[in-house]
């Protein structure tokens, strides 16, 4: 790898909650490196951009602070971009309705594109791939690609096609959402956890028409794993469920989980890195299941997936090994 050019600078693109970026920020400190915290939610009511390009290929200006001028960050000063879950623009509330549909696409493709064009960025990870990979069907198909045990998985809005496949499946399925597990609803959180489909007469209820349904075979579980891939490392964590909902979906019952190291076959991490190599990410938060079989079964990966708590129960040094991609060349 290439040594960090002096002078250069990382902008972290991340909520300024996100204690994620937090570990990550700390240690670029901690190497000396600058890092410029942002937030797209501050744009453009706290941080302004100026941007010109004429030849080169090179956008050339600056972020600077809405209230005195002061310049955060040289855009040609960026050298590395770490990406995790930057908020959305925040509009000026005396915009209309339509003026603000408008005007949040102008600064999607204005600050966005301008941030996302800086030439000799690294990217951990690209916006572009990240959102690319949010999609789960891509990321099963890329996944079996490689290699990688995938359940059996059935993507319908056909009541009777979801009844069928599950009776010649013959055995238990699962319901999971495809876009995550929060969900709006007038005015409330709901959170859709990992559901198993007990009676599968209600399959046939005619409320699946109305959307996209994703089902996959239940997978006899020793346990399941969370692990972190970070250009070609892996840093692996044992989660054992000590509750029957944690044993369908972790996620439910942090409470009942214990953690310990996990040493993945050579193999699994290997077709881990290709995996992400395929999907165009540096990282990624990878959820596996142990099968009572021995296979390691990919569900999938999440492209900002949290590490911080692994982290600290296993002691993997993974804001080190996100510094370490973000401070050289792209390869």
């Amino acid at each position: 790898m290439s040594s960090w050019s002096i002078g250069q600078s990382v902008l972290i693109l991340a909520s300024p909650r996100d204690a994620t970026a937090d570990r990550v920020a700390a240690e670029l400190a901690l190497r000396g490196v600058a890092a410029i915290r942002l937030d797209a939610a501050q744009f453009p009511g706290e941080i302004a951009m100026t941007a010109t390009i004429s030849s080169g290929g090179r956008w050339r200006g600056s972020l600077s602070a809405v209230d005195d001028g002061r310049q955060v960050v040289g855009l040609e000063q960026v050298g590395a971009v770490y990406y995790r879950h930057p908020e959305q623009f925040v509009l000026d509330e005396r915009m209309s309705a339509p003026e603000r549909v408008f005007g949040y696409r102008e600064a999607r493709g204005g600050f966005g594109g301008v941030v996302q064009a800086l030439a000799s960025a690294r990217w951990v990870n690209d916006a572009v791939r990240a959102a690319q990979c949010e999609y789960k069907p891509v990321q099963l198909a890329a996944a079996a690609r490689v290699g990688l045990a995938i359940p059996q998985t059935l993507i319908t809005s056909d009541p009777q096609a979801a009844y069928d496949w599950a009776q010649g499946l013959g055995r238990p399925i699962v319901y999971k959402p495809l876009g995550g597990i929060w969900h709006g609803d007038q005015g409330r959180i709901r959170v859709l956890y990992t559901t198993p489909v007990g009676d599968l007469e209600s399959l046939r209820d005619p409320a699946i028409g109305r959307t996209a349904n994703l089902f996959q075979e239940q997978i006899p579980k020793r346990f399941e794993a969370r692990a972190v891939v970070v250009g070609d490392q892996v840093f692996a964590m044992r989660i054992e469920a000590g509750s029957e909902r944690a044993r369908i979906d972790w996620r439910a019952d942090y409470d009942a989980l214990t953690y310990a190291e996990l040493q993945l076959p050579a193999r699994t991490c290997e077709m881990l890195v290709e995996l992400h190599r395929r999907l165009g990410l540096v990282c990624g938060a990878v959820d596996l299941i142990r099968a009572e079989d021995g296979r390691d079964v990919f569900l999938e990966t999440n492209q900002a997936g949290e590490w911080g708590w692994i982290a600290e129960e296993i002691g993997a040094p993974i804001a080190a090994a996100i510094a370490d991609e973000l401070t050289s060349e792209a390869r």
